[in-house]
């Protein structure tokens, strides 16, 4: 049972990148394969459907749907901008959506779990975005866990290495990464 996981942020010093890496260390330590990518290293033009008809998918979203396709789970820390999730995911989701010759629709998608992470600095943790992103990833075929991780005052929340330092955050990610092992392997249990 393999793992993506990534931050919904290509700032160098997002929290929500910290935030990523404390899910994989929780991931880890519940017996889960983890990858950790990160979407600055995957840079694509925003979604336009005459470049696609032109070109095809650009490489970086050719390597990014094929990471997605070869893993069980997402999980994603992503900021809430405006109260929804950032452009960038949307256009990560947008591009790798789109079929290739003798792919069906949502291909990479379909049959994933995903886990959802969010902090921020005001009082909400960034809940609204999560809601939002819950909803385009139940959409396009993904199985998102119950348990989401809304982290707020996220500038009080990390220690100098990147740590989490409140008891309650930890227990959160925790209990979100102990809920997706669960689930993955009921999952291969039954199949």
């Amino acid at each position: 049972m393999k793992i993506l996981v990534f931050a919904g942020s290509t700032r160098a010093d997002s929290f929500n990148r910290k935030l990523a890496l404390a899910a994989a260390e929780a991931l880890r330590k519940a017996g889960m394969e983890v990858t950790v990518v990160d979407l600055s290293d995957y840079a694509m033009p925003l979604y336009d459907g005459d470049m696609e008809a032109a070109r095809g998918l650009p490489a970086h979203a050719k390597a990014f749907k094929e990471l997605v396709r070869s893993h069980d789970a997402l999980v994603i820390a992503s900021p809430e901008y405006n109260g929804s999730f950032p452009a960038v995911v949307k256009n990560t989701i947008d591009w790798i959506s789109r079929p290739e010759a003798g792919e069906r629709h949502l291909a990479a998608f379909r049959g994933k779990k995903a886990m959802l992470l969010s902090t921020s600095p005001g009082p909400g943790g960034g809940r609204r975005g999560m809601r939002h992103l819950r909803e385009l990833l139940e959409m396009i075929g993904v199985g998102v866990i119950a348990t989401q991780v809304a982290m707020p005052k996220s500038g009080a929340a990390f220690g100098a290495a990147g740590e989490l330092l409140r008891e309650e955050d930890r227990q959160a990610v925790k209990q979100a990464a102990e809920e997706l092992a669960e689930t993955l392997r009921g999952e291969a249990a039954a199949a």
